[in-house]
């Protein structure tokens, strides 16, 4: 049983590892959002570090022990990291750094953008973004823009929508901001 629970954390890990990586990839070049929420990465995080210490039971060759050691290590950097992650959108959440503002759907439904007023305080600036909904908890950011608090939006048909003078074609993947 050991044996498995070794294999499984170490692959749990693995997949962790890559959701955390390609969320952080999609912020940057701002892309589709295709990893569940921080916590939902926590989550797993912890629950490959508690299967990590049950499969550190498996001592068959030196390859199940650097592999114990291994996912027990980067379960923990990696929890680390999503713990921070979480508590620090936590904190900004609480302090008003990002006001939902508006959810506009497209004439025939098949298009949703949520915009959110961000503040960064002392820190930075003031502004307004829109992501547009995708399934499950997919997101993407497509309208962004700085020392701005309201939007005007139109949509000129069923996929082309006017954010504040700024024409998006949604099915051409379309952005306004970076």
């Amino acid at each position: 049983m050991a044996q498995r629970y070794n294999i499984w954390a170490f692959y749990l890990l693995l997949v962790c590892s890559g959701l955390a990586f390609s969320s952080i990839y999609s912020n940057l070049n701002h892309g589709w959002h295709i990893a569940p929420p921080n916590y939902v990465l926590l989550l797993i995080s912890l629950l490959a570090f508690i299967m990590g210490i049950f499969g550190f039971k498996d001592k068959r060759n030196w390859r199940a022990r650097t592999r114990s050691w291994l996912t027990l290590i980067l379960s923990l950097l990696l929890g680390s990291a999503l713990l921070l992650a979480v508590m620090l959108s936590l904190a900004a959440s609480s302090l008003g750094a990002n006001v939902h503002i508006e959810t506009v759907k497209s004439p025939d439904d098949h298009y949703t953008i949520e915009f959110y007023r961000y503040n960064a305080g002392a820190a930075g600036s003031f502004g307004v973004r829109g992501e547009l909904n995708g399934p499950l908890w997919f997101k993407k950011r497509i309208f962004y823009q700085d020392t701005i608090s309201r939007i005007q939006v139109e949509w000129k048909d069923s996929s082309t929508v006017s954010i504040n003078n700024h024409i998006l074609d949604l099915k051409e993947g379309d952005t306004y901001g970076y």
